[in-house]
Order: C-alpha cells, then structure tokens, then sequence
C-alpha cells in the first residue's frame, strides 16, 4: 500500500503512570512551577480503573515560520504553554501535526526537538508507521524510536486497504512486530487516509502481542469503547479518547485520558476534566463543563489546525497563520467565532476557579 502523504521508551508504562514526575524543562513566563505543573489531586468517591489520575496528553500542532519552515522555537513555546496547562505527555508527529504534509527528515527533526525539549519531564509519542511497504515503515519505526519516543504509533488504515480484511491487517502489523524487535508501540484510529475502526475482536488479538502500551481511539461508538476497555483490565495499554463528546463516559469507564484536538485551544478544560471526572464533589461541574464544550466543537473544528493558530494567538503565542494542509485563511466571521469562543473560555476559567495560561 501506498504511503498517503497526500492526504489532509522503553519504560513507557512507568513514566506514564508516574503520578508526581519532576518537571526539568524551563517554563518561559507562565507564572506557575514544576511542582505545580506535575501535582493533581486524588479523588475516591468514584474510583477510577486502575486507581490513577487521569492525564490530558495534546495532539500537538505545529508552528511554521513566514518561510514555510517549522518554526522549532515556536515548537517550545507551545511545549511551555502546554506543560503549565498541567499536561501529562505528548503525541508529536501526528494528524494535528500535519504530518502527512512533512518530509521524512521533518517529521523526525519534529518529534527529535520535542523529545529533546521535554528532557524526560514527560513522555512523547510518535507516529512512526510511513513507507510504502512493510519494511519502509519498519526503517522508519526504528528512527523515529531512536529520538527518545516512549513508543511509536502505528496507524490503522496503513496496514490495510478499505477493501482488505482484517486478517490482512493483523497480518502485516504482526508482520511489522516481527521485524521491530522489542519497540514499544501504539495504535492510532486516524481518520486519514481513512479511519479504521479497530473491533474488539482485532483490539484483542493486537493487545494478546504485548507490545502495545498506547492506543488513541476514534471509534465514538461507546459500546466499541466500553468492550475495548474491559480487555484492558489489568493490562499496561493506556487508552485515549480524541473525541471530546466522550470525555466522562470514556473516563469513567477506564480510559487513561484524553487526546482531543479540544486541547489545542484551551489544554487547562481537559486537565480539569481529566482530574475531576470521577470526583462526586465536582459532578454538576463536571456535567456542565462536558455540555459546554460540546456546544463548542463544532465551531473550533472549522479550519483546523487554522483555527487554532488563531485562538492561540490571542493567548499570547503568536505563531503565524500558516498551515501546509490547508492555504484556506480564516474569514473576518471565523475569526470573530473564534473571538466569542475565546470569550466563552474565560468564563469556563471563572466559573472553575482556573487561571487560564497566558504567554504574554
């Protein structure tokens, strides 16, 4: 199968269930400390799977300079920002990134000054699974994984056509394992160049392996989700929902956290619900702040990552407006959408008692 570049570590189960890591990257100007950044209380009215707080960990987007370069300085403001929002880990080098729309040594020069730039505070994952063939992704899951990723993530639809079967895609992902040695890896639902929905019977089979430890789902069917997290009872897959709608029901159900582009507008919404969702003190809160941002999805989604640029702009990280995926600008009306949601968003920060993160 075709690379569709067209289309628009080791010990990672320790440092991601770590609940206190030290933070040694230097936080630029957002006011709060490394104690403070990696702290979350504990809650136990509604106990949740596995007994560990949950973690928000960003799909991160990626600045570019006027000259249509990555802007890597751009790279580590977002990374502050992003840190000082209390986030517990990073997947770099994924669809938000637009990674389809990067050249090999791009996407590994990427997820390389991330890495570098976190210096373990927290752990980063990557897409690794491009090439046209089995063996080219295995070349290039080796390079990526000598970065310093935690693990390298495989994407659904690149082991198997929409037309091929699912024993075609157990069999060249298996395949892929054979040839990885022991790299830890993960699952990615990705919509592009098509979403491929992974059953529970295929999610199995895949965990039965024991090389995956990460898996970001982007089914929104709640039954898939719930059948797909009791096989991971007692398990060290960690489960991520990128769909913002599904936040309380995938968390309190036994999903590690949550991985939705929601996060590239305000990331402190989804710590907050990532470490209230099974607090009982906090339900009508917690209730409340799940309806807001569904009402709000929609209207950030447009344009994306466009959109966020310009909202996290008006946050004080000035990144410019440019994306390889789409050349489309944002309207006077897009942008004064976004405004109104800015507005919104500060009232969420009132109503929480959480002050917003500014880079200003």
């Amino acid at each position: 199968m075709e690379e569709e570049n067209k289309f628009s570590r080791q010990n990672f189960l320790k440092k991601l269930t770590a609940t206190g890591v030290a933070v040694t990257t230097s936080i630029r100007g957002y006011g709060t400390t490394a104690t403070q950044i990696n702290s979350s209380a504990s809650y136990s009215m509604i106990p949740f799977p596995h007994s560990e707080n949950k973690k928000f960990v960003p799909v991160m987007i990626t600045p570019f300079l006027e000259s249509g370069k990555i802007d890597f300085d751009g790279v580590s403001r977002l990374i502050d920002f992003y840190l000082a929002a209390g986030v517990k880990g990073f997947f770099a080098n994924c669809l938000s990134s637009e990674m389809y729309h990067l050249e090999e040594g791009e996407r590994l020069a990427l997820t390389r000054h991330v890495v570098e730039y976190v210096k373990g505070a927290v752990p980063v994952v990557a897409t690794g699974s491009f090439g046209s063939t089995v063996n080219e992704r295995v070349e290039f899951a080796k390079k990526i994984h000598q970065t310093g990723i935690a693990a390298v993530i495989l994407i659904t639809s690149h082991y198997a056509t929409k037309e091929e079967s699912d024993d075609v895609l157990l069999g060249n992902m298996k395949h892929m394992l054979e040839l990885t040695d022991t790299i830890p890896m993960g699952l990615y639902e990705c919509p592009s160049p098509y979403k491929r929905i992974l059953s529970p019977e295929v999610f199995k089979s895949l965990l039965d392996t024991n090389r995956f430890v990460y898996h970001k789902d982007t089914s929104i069917d709640r039954e898939k989700i719930k059948a797909k997290l009791a096989l991971l009872k007692n398990s060290p897959m960690e489960f991520y929902d990128a769909h913002t709608a599904n936040t309380i029901f995938s968390l309190q159900h036994g999903a590690k956290g949550m991985s939705a582009i929601s996060g590239n507008f305000y990331p402190e919404m989804l710590v907050w619900m990532c470490n209230h969702a099974g607090n009982p003190a906090k339900e009508k809160e917690v209730q409340w702040l799940q309806s807001e941002l569904e009402k709000t999805e929609e209207l950030i989604s447009k344009v994306y990552p466009m959109s966020s640029k310009y909202f996290l702009g008006k946050r004080g990280i000035p990144l410019h407006p440019i994306s390889r995926s789409s050349t489309q600008a944002l309207t006077a009306q897009q942008k004064q959408t976004l405004d109104d949601v800015y507005q919104t968003f500060l009232g969420w920060c009132q109503r929480l008692g959480v002050q917003p993160i500014s880079g200003k």
